[in-house]
């Protein structure tokens, strides 16, 4: 098929090329005539890799939200849950606007999708570590559910409308209203945390480290007058 590569690779080159299609020109645009042409090859040839049409375009799918998910896991935490549940937001509204049609692909009712299962299992994930800070007012399972139909609910309204008449705050709205249903405020404390002092600052432990040199039993100086 290509020469001087092998069928993994001819395959993956295959893949990249109908998903610079589909982000270019969308996925009317994505058949498997455009995808040979890109690709220098006969139509028959991509037959010993996707059955049709529609199992390209799961492949096309698989890869580019593979590889957003694999970049969405190993990003750094910010070490508060909170905050890296709403970078986590921000990153899922930003990658639906920016792969339109690819987006509605993955949403599409009764579609199995391995990536996507594992874009879930991040939120859920981020949702354990909420619930584990004592920040859920609801149910683990709940709380993702709402924020992953929240997330898809949002990006499916703004990218039904012409860019320039987007409402740039509602993922924003849609968020708080969110947050509002799942989360509680800082808890207070614990009782047998809060028996433990702070740690002490450098100033703090030179003037503790002075007044323990001192012997105990030495009369301590009068006061001048």
């Amino acid at each position: 098929m290509m020469k001087g590569i092998s069928r993994a690779q001819a395959r993956e080159k295959v893949v990249e090329i109908a998903a610079r299609l589909l982000q270019e020109r969308g996925a009317a645009a994505v058949t498997l005539r455009a995808v040979a042409q890109a690709a220098g090859v006969q139509v028959p040839a991509l037959y010993r890799f996707f059955e049709d049409k529609d199992a390209l375009l799961d492949a096309v799918a698989e890869h580019v939200f593979t590889t957003y998910v694999t970049g969405k896991s190993r990003a750094a935490g910010s070490g508060d849950p909170v905050t890296d549940l709403r970078a986590g937001w921000d990153a899922h509204i930003g990658f639906g606007l920016a792969n339109a049609a690819l987006f509605g692909l993955l949403v599409a009712p009764g579609r199995v999708s391995p990536a996507a299962e594992a874009g879930r299992a991040v939120l859920r994930a981020r949702i354990d570590r909420v619930g584990r800070s004592g920040r859920l007012r609801v149910p683990e399972t709940r709380a993702a559910d709402l924020v992953h139909a929240a997330g898809t609910g949002a990006v499916l309204t703004l990218l039904a409308q012409p860019p320039e008449s987007r409402d740039p705050g509602l993922a924003d709205a849609m968020f708080e209203a969110v947050a509002q249903q799942i989360l509680t405020d800082a808890p207070a404390t614990p009782p047998a945390a809060a028996a433990f002092p702070a740690p002490l600052t450098k100033a703090e432990r030179a003037l503790l480290a002075e007044w323990l040199d001192r012997p105990a039993d030495r009369e301590p100086a009068a006061p001048r007058t």
